[in-house]
Order: structure tokens, then sequence, then C-alpha cells
């Protein structure tokens, strides 16, 4: 296709990013070009934004950040078959091998050679982004694109949410950033008989009441293990879901958790944290899992089918629409917590 475009680059080892003028991508035999209509923010994408250890340690600037999308196909390479030039699309983000021991059993989700869109390649903070055909998710047309972009982390939500069966089971969320939100949103639609969000931030626990939690928790204002002890009769929370990454909120987490329970953890502490694993997990009995990424494909059909199903209203969680040339607001209102999903728009 060749030409340029607008794009949000990682230019240095250090805090921030630019926007720049870039060659548009071009594809191998095996990939298509999508021409990005809506890419929203992940928290992944502020580590990388604001610099911490975990993105010192990952990532390679300068490239073009951002992983959360949707958009219009505009060209296939020669190989591809099943995509069709104007096909409204997302994509899975983790781009596995096919043939480690991980995928040849079915959990391509945790590929031992995984490389993600936006960490270790190219990602979609721009105008056009190249992604491998097998990766293509193909949306319905009447799915708007600020509102198919987020399937990509409403996947790790769905993932985190539904490892197991939670119907007629109480969850607790702790960490509402736009993920967690979506947690408290996907336990509510799935049957959780009882859902309590927990975070410091009184603007995202009053979101998560929007999208339906029973009970909000603020730590600094009351006691989570007591309200935890007193609201469950004494016998703690059947599922906990661990979206904060703060090693205090971790660690109440696992004294909540009821015996046999589950401790689902889907965030990134970026220091290592102290567990009693003695007295908090193998004494009563717990379950802990660790959430990377989607079920390929599978939490992608459940997702779609709860969007199609009117059971999530994402258009809630959007808290702002801005256009790529306003990214420092964006990042900006992720850092201070004072938004929901943040959604640029490139149409």
């Amino acid at each position: 296709m060749g030409g340029k475009m607008k794009a949000l680059v990682k230019d240095k080892r250090g805090f921030g990013a630019v926007l720049a003028e870039v060659d548009i991508p071009s594809i191998a035999d095996d990939e298509v070009l999508i021409k990005v209509k809506a890419t929203s923010i992940c928290g992944t994408d502020v580590h990388i934004y604001k610099w911490d250890k975990w993105a010192s340690s990952r990532v390679n600037p300068p490239y073009v950040f951002g992983h959360e999308f949707s958009g219009e196909v505009v060209q296939i390479g020669q190989n591809v078959a099943g995509v069709q030039i104007g096909d409204s699309v997302s994509a899975e983000t983790h781009i596995v091998c096919g043939r480690c021991m991980q995928c040849l059993l079915g959990n391509a989700h945790i590929c031992q050679k995984t490389k993600i869109i936006g960490v270790d390649r190219m990602g979609c903070f721009a105008e056009y982004v190249a992604v491998p055909a097998q990766n293509i998710w193909k949306n319905p047309n009447h799915l708007s694109h600020d509102v198919a972009c987020l399937q990509e982390p409403l996947g790790n939500a769905v993932h985190t949410v539904l490892n197991d069966s939670i119907a007629g089971k109480s969850v607790l969320v702790i960490g509402c950033g736009p993920i967690g939100l979506m947690t408290v949103a996907v336990a509510k639609a799935s049957g959780a008989s009882l859902v309590i969000a927990m975070d410091v931030n009184e603007y995202r626990l009053s979101l998560a009441k929007d999208l339906g939690t029973h009970i909000v928790l603020n730590p600094l204002e009351q006691d989570p293990l007591e309200v935890i002890n007193k609201l469950t009769s004494g016998n703690g929370i059947d599922v906990v879901c661990e979206m904060s990454g703060q090693p205090t909120a971790m660690n109440q987490g696992f004294k909540m958790v009821a015996n046999g329970g589950r401790v689902s953890i889907l965030s990134l502490p970026t220091t290592p944290v102290s567990i009693d694993v003695t007295n908090d997990i193998v004494f009563k009995g717990v379950t802990v899992q660790g959430i990377t990424g989607r079920k390929m494909f599978s939490t992608w059909y459940t997702v779609s089918n709860l969007l199609a199903g009117n059971q999530l209203n994402m258009n809630e969680l959007i808290t702002h629409r801005l256009p790529l040339e306003d990214y420092e607001k964006g990042f900006e209102l992720m850092m201070e917590g004072k938004c929901g999903k943040v959604v640029f728009i490139l149409e």
C-alpha cells in the first residue's frame, strides 16, 4: 500500500510518547492490513507510557504501541483465506507459534513463544495496523467500532470470571480499573449472587455501581476483612478476582476468600508480593489461577454472545472518546483514575 500514516510512537526509554508520521506497515503473505477506526488505552499501555520497571524490561522503543482496536480490512496477503477487504474486525493480540506443547494441547493462550501486538511488534495506536490473518476476529456490522475495540480487554474479564462456574456465588473484584469494571459487569451478567467491588478510587466505585455491583468497598474507609466477614456470615468470598496489583489488597484478597474458594489474578504487580501460603492457600484449600489473555478463541465467542444478547452494556464504561491527537489527556485520565475506558476515535 505504501505511504505515511499518523501514529503514537513510544519514542524513547522514558516517560511519555510522541505523535509522529511513520510508514504505513507492509504486510506479509499471511497478514491483513486494517484501517483502525477505534482504539482504546489498556493498563499495559499505561505501564509503557509511564516507563515502569516492567516496561523497561520488556519493550524496545522506538515503536508504535497499543493493542486494543477495531477497524476495517483494506488489504489482504496472497495466502489469506476467510477474510475479505471491507470486513469489520478486531484481533486477538497474542500471536502464537502453534507448535509448542501448550499450543498443541489446546492452550495457545499460554504459548511459550507468544508475541503481543503493541508490545513485541508494531501496535494499533495508528491509522493502520498489520495483523496475522489467523488472529482476526470478524465483528457483526451492527457493532459500533468504539464498543468493538473493547472486546480484547473484555475477554480478559470474561476469562478471569468464567474460568469456573460462578452462578449463585459471591464475587469480590479487587481493583476497579477498566478491566476490573468489566469484571464487575461480567460477574453480574453471569449469575453471581453477590458482586462486591473494592477500590480506593470513589470515581471508579461510582462506575462500578452503574455497572451493577451490589456493594462497593473502600478499604481506606472500612476494614475490608470485617466487612466481608459480616456479609458472608464468616464464610468468606467464593471467588476473588484480583485486578489491582496492589500488594496489601492482594494479601487481603487471600484472607477474604472462602475455604475451597478461588482467587483469579489478572493484575501485574510491579514488585514481588508476600503471601501467607500456608494459612491463606494450603490450609484453606484455595485454587489460585493466573490469568493471561483470553482462551483462543472460546473466550471471544463468549464475549461476542454476551454483547449480542445485550447482557453487557459497554457504552456505560466508555467515559471518554478522544482523537488520537489528545493522547496526553487520555493517558493523564488513566493515570489519575478519572475515567472508565478511554477510546481514541480515528474515523
